[in-house]
């Protein structure tokens, strides 16, 4: 007997409208930077978890309230895109200043960098006994706690630092305030996916796009590559794929969050690079890329526009986006002249690669 030809498989989807999603980790920079990037952000997303570290970083209401103002004028005429402010913790920072500024709606979350461990965390926190009492004050108005989750301790391995910050700080944090909520941001390891989905529901992780297409190789390949150097830097490839499963999965505690940082030519091409990918132009159609190699296009949605709401406790964007299949080449240089006339080039995420998603222009 001649077996039964399998069944033909359904056709690819030629466009994906999924309700408008959020971006819970951006870096926007600010003055001429943040005039040539933030429409880029505002274009995809409906709303974005600012980060604070700024010179000098955010660490007052009024301070974040200025801040706004000047993201919002950067943004196209028409725009419906909302920033979502955070505080820059120290180890000096007031708890009353935080509390009223979570309570006035200016503070959306505090963001805590240990001291050194990335751009502009010189004055990051040293001792997190010295925020005892910020960390108490935010467990008790329900109000999150944005983590970079490395130890800066010289001695520790720069790829093995994540999973020490587990162990030693994060791991006892959750243990002394159990009511605190809290993202661990842009996770690079498996270490960092299984401690979060045994952690309980105040624990969550947002996951960039390009922790998703690169391994640690990719910063050697053909030289030093410094468009592919970040922080925290990518891992081994047994740590993408854990990514790339636990992106995919469907599961709430995962969810979108670009961590673009963009850095002008001269920070990334120079002596002592910046660290930062600049993926906000293409994020979207970055993260479909992924689904589709992972055969879960259906839960994309839910990644980048549903985990994130629900756990900020947040309602839902109201409009929509669509995602058109269009072969597309990403360039290789991006040029902008920001309102005070200063030239910046940026190179994109997947600069020169074809993506086969693309926003479209009319949602």
């Amino acid at each position: 007997m001649t077996a039964a030809a399998p069944p033909e498989s359904a056709a690819p989807p030629q466009r994906l409208r999924l309700r408008r999603p959020d971006d819970w980790h951006v870096h926007l920079r600010d003055r001429a930077l943040l005039q040539m990037v933030a429409p880029a952000t505002a274009r995809s997303f409906g709303r974005a978890i600012v980060m604070p570290n700024l010179s000098p970083p955010i660490t007052t209401v009024a301070a974040a309230m200025a801040y706004g103002a000047r993201i919002r004028a950067a943004l196209p005429d028409g725009s419906h895109f909302t920033p979502l402010l955070t505080a820059y913790l120290t180890d000096t920072i007031d708890p009353a200043e935080i509390e009223r500024g979570h309570r006035e709606g200016v503070f959306t979350a505090c963001k805590l960098y240990p001291a050194h461990a990335t751009t502009n965390a010189a004055a990051g926190v040293t001792d997190l006994a010295r925020i005892a009492p910020v960390l108490a004050t935010m467990e008790r108005i329900g109000m999150p706690l944005l983590i970079h989750g490395e130890v800066t301790d010289a001695e520790i391995d720069i790829f093995d630092r994540e999973a020490v910050f587990i162990e030693r700080h994060l791991a006892p944090l959750l243990a002394r305030h159990p009511g605190l909520k809290v993202v661990l941001e842009h996770i690079t390891t498996a270490d960092s996916v299984a401690f979060v989905r045994q952690a309980g529901p105040n624990l969550a992780a947002t996951i960039t796009p390009h922790h998703l297409h690169i391994n640690r190789n990719a910063m050697f390949q053909g030289g030093l590559r410094p468009d592919f150097y970040c922080l925290p830097v990518a891992k081994r490839e047994r740590h993408r794929l854990a990514l790339r499963q636990a992106a995919t999965s469907g599961e709430p505690s995962f969810f979108l969050g670009t961590d673009s940082a963009p850095h002008p030519r001269s920070a990334k091409e120079s002596a002592c690079g910046c660290a930062g990918i600049y993926n906000a132009p293409f994020a979207l159609e970055s993260y479909a890329a992924v689904f589709e190699q992972e055969g879960t296009l259906d839960r994309l949605e839910a990644f980048a526009s549903l985990h994130g709401p629900a756990f900020y406790g947040l309602p839902l964007n109201d409009g929509h986006i669509t995602l058109v299949r269009e072969p597309h080449t990403v360039p290789p240089r991006l040029h902008g002249n920001a309102a005070d006339g200063a030239a910046t080039t940026l190179v994109p995420f997947h600069a020169g690669q074809v993506l086969h998603w693309r926003l479209a222009d009319d949602g």
